[in-house]
């Protein structure tokens, strides 16, 4: 497995000893924070997750944030990132944002800053009928889609989840074959065309970036 954050290195600052800052991210994209905080050798960023499986269910995350960000406050923690877009919540989770006075990511959701932002929303029309997969859901592929839907047992329900597909695209953070292999089985298996995007970990890297190093 190649990394796609090859190249880009620490700086004198980044090394330096920093006050804490906890990340509050979702469970699909810890081993990407973890993989940038190394690189970037943030060394005092810490992460905590919630369940990955909030993907599949966007009320759960502004409550549950809300009483994360409150249990890292007890336990001193002045700085705070959540590493959440949108995520389907619909504002709440603006609101959570907005009432701890913390940040979090930019965009709708992980696909679209994997990509970049910019990026993202110059193709967003186009990829309406995309389904997109990262490394995280290559690795739990059966975890998160086979079997919650019964595609296991009952693959002719194919065509009633995914009929309204044209493509899957394969959003890759880093240049693996074996998770690449997976994505373009996903593909035939759900009858879409395929495509691969390598994008690396987009504009979580700059945004970790900044989030480590508070202003005030």
């Amino acid at each position: 497995m190649k990394s796609l954050l090859e190249g880009v290195a620490a700086t004198p600052r980044q090394r330096a000893e920093g006050e804490k800052v906890l990340v509050i991210a979702c469970g699909m994209i810890a081993r990407e924070v973890l993989a940038v905080k190394e690189r970037l050798g943030l060394d005092h960023l810490e992460l905590t997750c919630l369940p990955a499986e909030f993907h599949f269910h966007p009320d759960r995350i502004a409550p549950a944030m809300d009483a994360t960000i409150d249990k890292a406050r007890s336990e001193g923690y002045r700085n705070i990132f959540v590493g959440y877009a949108d995520c389907g919540t619909g504002g709440l989770l603006d609101r959570v944002c907005e009432k701890h006075g913390v940040a979090r990511m930019e965009g709708p959701h992980c696909f679209a800053f994997y990509q970049g932002m910019e990026a993202f929303e110059a193709i967003a029309d186009d990829d309406m009928t995309s389904f997109y997969m990262t490394d995280f859901l290559c690795r739990q592929f059966d975890a998160f889609f086979m079997k919650p839907l019964g595609l296991d047992r009952h693959p002719e329900l194919i065509a009633d989840f995914f009929g309204n597909y044209e493509k899957l695209v394969y959003l890759a953070q880093t240049e693996d074959p074996a998770l690449e292999a997976v994505a373009q089985d996903a593909a035939r298996l759900l009858g879409l065309a395929y495509e691969k995007r390598v994008t690396g970990y987009g504009d979580l890297v700059q945004a970790l970036d900044r989030a480590a190093w508070p202003t005030s």
